[in-house]
């Protein structure tokens, strides 16, 4: 091999299977608050809607014929109804594993938004402008953009040390994941993506020596749901 194998390899678009830790995110299936304009937080989740039950009917299909995540060694979900009930239906295709509860994976805490229609939200709050500033809180009580960051990032810093090398399935809501795509990219707590990942899609990030590389974005079930 020549003295620029080194050199070259750096321009190498595959190589070697990952060895850091991989998360991988699953945004739930479609939820009540999705379909009906409401906020969804603890009060207002209203748990999985019949299309977002067949959302992960389809994810479910796929991981039993793929295998796919046959490797995991753990699951977590947020504590919402959408994301606990999108994980224990899809447990017939995945490992035997405890599925553990965090809030700490919750979509952005809302405060007293929680349940309201977005136009009350703006009726009684106003509307957040996070582009100006990303530390106002969505409502009293509530979460701001930057506090979101802050508390995504510490939680999965924390995964990624409690299971080193080692693939682990996190089922969870789209600002989550917003925020790990952040954190790959070696974004700011105050940018805003603007992503439109899909229900029941599955993203993965590699955690590596300090290295983050990002392995699928919106990789969706096979059913063409809009």
């Amino acid at each position: 091999m020549s003295d620029d194998a080194g050199f070259a390899s750096g321009y190498f678009t595959r190589g070697a299977p990952p060895t850091g830790t991989r998360l991988v995110f699953v945004r739930h299936g479609e939820a009540h608050c999705n379909a009906n304009g409401v906020v969804g937080g603890p009060r207002g989740c209203g748990g999985l809607t019949a299309t977002g039950e067949a959302q992960v009917r389809a994810l479910v299909e796929r991981l039993a014929r793929t295998r796919e995540l046959d490797d995991i060694v753990a699951i977590y979900t947020s504590v919402l109804p959408r994301a606990i009930q999108t994980a224990a239906l899809l447990a017939s295709a995945l490992p035997e594993l405890e599925r553990v509860q965090d809030c700490e994976l919750c979509e952005l805490h809302p405060g007293e938004g929680d349940a309201l229609t977005w136009q009350e939200l703006r009726a009684r709050y106003g509307v957040v402008d996070w582009n100006s500033d990303p530390n106002q809180p969505f409502a009293p009580g509530g979460e701001s953009w930057t506090g979101f960051y802050e508390r995504c990032a510490t939680t999965l810093g924390r995964l990624v040390d409690r299971h080193p090398g080692q693939r682990v399935l996190l089922v969870v809501h789209g600002g989550v994941i917003e925020q790990a795509m952040k954190i790959c990219a070696g974004d700011a707590a105050g940018v805003r993506l603007g992503l439109r990942t899909e229900h029941c899609s599955m993203t993965e990030i590699e955690f590596d020596v300090g290295r983050r590389r990002l392995l699928r974005y919106n990789d969706s079930a096979p059913l063409g749901f809009e």
